[in-house]
C-alpha cells in the first residue's frame, strides 16, 4: 500500500488517474480507518488531503460561503459567521460522533461516505449546497443531492475529488435547522432525520428547501415539503401539509432501529420541529 500526500487539487486527482488498483481519500479518515480494521478494504493507494491548502479553509459570507473538503468538524464548529449563517449546517456537522471524531472527521467525508443516514447531507441538501468537483480534464459543480447515488455510491468519477462545498448567498430573514431522531442520547446514527433552509418577509415564507435523511436510499430533497408552507405564515395547516408531504417521499426500510411505520411518521414530526427552528432563526414569531 502506498501512501500520498499531495500539495494540490491536481496532484491529488494526478495520483487517482494513475492508480490500476483500489485508491481511497483520506480527509479525517473516521470512516476510512475503521473500515480497513474490519479488513472491508484493502487500499492500494491512500491519497491524504489534509496538505491541500484549498481544501483547508472556510471562507463565510452573506454573498457566498466556501468549505474546504479537509476542514474539521470542530474547525467548523468554532467559525463564528459560518455559525451565524448556516447554524443548521454547523450543527449537523456537529452531530457526527465524539469529540474526538470532530477533531478529524469532515463535512465532505460524511457526504463521500454516502450513508442514507449521513447528518451533514440533509442540512447541505436543504441549504442549496454545491460541491466543487476536481477532476483530471475539468472542473465541475453539482447540488450536494446528485452526488450520492445508492448506499456507498457516488456519482464521482475514479478520478474526482470534491475539493469544497459551497452555500449560496444567504438572503435577509433566513434561518436553517437540522433534527434527527436516535435510539440513545447521543453519538449514534440517525433513524429519521430532517434538514429544512427557509425565507420569510413579513412574517410569510417566500422560499423553502426541506430534506431528509434515512427514509430512503439517497438523502431525498422533497420539493412538495417547501412548497406546502411556501406562502404561509408557518401556521398549523401549513404544518400538518409540510410534514404529510414528507411522510408520502419516505421510502424507508425494516430493520431493527425503526420500521417503515415509525420512519415515515416519524420524518413528518421531525419535519414540522425543525421547520419551527428554521423560522424562529428566520425572525418569524
Amino acid at each position: 500500500m502506498r501512501f500520498e500526500s499531495p500539495a494540490t487539487s491536481k496532484e491529488a486527482v494526478a495520483l487517482l488517474a494513475s492508480e490500476k488498483g483500489h485508491a481511497y481519500i483520506l480527509a479525517g479518515g473516521t470512516d476510512l480507518l475503521v473500515r480497513m480494521k474490519m479488513d472491508l478494504i484493502e487500499p492500494d493507494l491512500i491519497v491524504d488531503i489534509k496538505g491541500i491548502p484549498a481544501m483547508q479553509s472556510i471562507n463565510a459570507s452573506s454573498t457566498g460561503s466556501r468549505i474546504g473538503a479537509a476542514v474539521s468538524g470542530a474547525e467548523l464548529g468554532e467559525h463564528n459567521k459560518l455559525k451565524k449563517l448556516w447554524p443548521g449546517v454547523v450543527e449537523a456537522t456537529n452531530l457526527i460522533g465524539s469529540d474526538q471524531i470532530q477533531g478529524r472527521c469532515t463535512m465532505v467525508g460524511n457526504l463521500c461516505n454516502a450513508s442514507p443516514a449521513a447528518d451533514a447531507v440533509p442540512a447541505l441538501i436543504a441549504a442549496g449546497a454545491k460541491a466543487v468537483i476536481v477532476g483530471k480534464n475539468k472542473r465541475r459543480t453539482v447540488a450536494v443531492e446528485k452526488i450520492i447515488t445508492g448506499p456507498g455510491q457516488t456519482s464521482l468519477a475514479r478520478d474526482e475529488v470534491i475539493e469544497a462545498i459551497t452555500l449560496p448567498k444567504r438572503a435577509p430573514r433566513s434561518g436553517d435547522a437540522y433534527l434527527r431522531f436516535i435510539p440513545r442520547t447521543e453519538m449514534d446514527i440517525a433513524v429519521v432525520s430532517a434538514g429544512i433552509n427557509l425565507t420569510i418577509s413579513r412574517g410569510i415564507v417566500t422560499s423553502a428547501r426541506v430534506a431528509l435523511g434515512a427514509v430512503a436510499a439517497t438523502p431525498l430533497l422533497v420539493p412538495g415539503a417547501a412548497r406546502a408552507i411556501i406562502g404561509t405564515k408557518l401556521d398549523d395547516g401549513a404544518l400538518d401539509k409540510l410534514a404529510a408531504a414528507c411522510s408520502r417521499a419516505c421510502k424507508p426500510i425494516d430493520d431493527k432501529r425503526g420500521t417503515i411505520e415509525y420512519r415515515t411518521r416519524v420524518a413528518g414530526v421531525l419535519a414540522r420541529r425543525a421547520a419551527k427552528i428554521a423560522y424562529q432563526r428566520a425572525g418569524g414569531a
